[in-house]
C-alpha cells in the first residue's frame, strides 16, 4: 500500500519524533511505501529513516523551491514546480493518507484531502495521527462542523482519528481489506 504522509520538516520533540519513528517502522515493516513531501529534515527525515531502515520503499514529491532539501537515496524522487501541484502528485501516488503533526502546510494537506473527501472525489481512507493530543482542538472543531451543519456527511467518514501509531497502521489496512 502506498501510504502518503503529510507532516511537518521541522525539528521537533521527542514526544513528537518517537510516535513518528513508531509508525514508520510499522509502515516499512508491514511492506507499504511511504509517498511524503520529500524532505530530509527534521520529522519528514524521522519518517523517511525509519520507512527505510525497516525495508519499505520511499517515493518523495518535493518542490522546485525546496529541492535542495530533497532526501538523497529515495526510490522515486518527483520534484514538482509548485505546492498545487505537489499535493496533487501526493495524492495520485497515494492509497490512502495519515496526517501527522505539523504547521500550516500540514493543515492546508489535511484539509485539501477531507474538502475532497467531503464532495465524494475521492474514497482514500484519511487518518489523523493524533500524537500527544496535538489535534485535539481541531477534533473539536470538525465535531462542532458536524453539529452544525457544516459538513454533508458524518465526520466518521472523512477521517479517522487514531492517538497510537498502531491503530493508524491497523484502520487503514482494514479500509484497505474491505473495499
Amino acid at each position: 500500500m502506498n501510504i502518503c504522509v503529510f507532516l511537518s520538516a521541522a525539528d521537533l520533540d521527542d514526544r513528537y519524533t518517537r510516535p513518528a519513528r513508531d509508525f514508520a517502522r510499522l509502515l516499512g515493516k508491514g511492506g507499504h511505501t511511504l509517498v511524503w513531501g520529500g524532505s530530509d529534515s527534521g520529522l519528514m527525515k524521522v519518517v523517511a529513516d525509519g520507512v527505510q531502515e525497516a525495508g519499505g520503499r520511499l517515493v518523495g514529491v518535493s518542490v522546485d523551491f525546496l529541492s535542495a532539501k530533497a532526501r538523497p537515496g529515495a526510490d522515486e524522487m518527483v520534484i514538482a514546480r509548485d505546492l498545487a501541484e505537489r499535493k496533487r502528485l501526493l495524492l495520485e501516488k497515494a492509497d490512502a493518507v495519515v496526517i501527522m503533526v505539523g504547521g500550516t502546510g500540514t493543515l492546508d494537506e489535511a484539509t485539501e484531502i477531507l474538502e475532497l473527501k467531503k464532495h465524494g472525489r475521492t474514497e482514500k481512507p484519511v487518518v489523523l495521527l493524533n500524537t500527544a493530543g496535538f489535534y485535539d482542538g481541531l477534533r473539536e472543531q470538525f465535531r462542532r462542523m458536524e453539529e452544525e451543519g457544516f459538513l454533508p456527511r458524518p465526520l466518521a467518514e472523512l477521517v479517522f482519528f487514531a492517538d497510537q501509531p498502531a491503530a493508524a497502521l491497523a484502520y487503514l489496512e482494514e479500509s484497505l481489506d474491505a473495499a
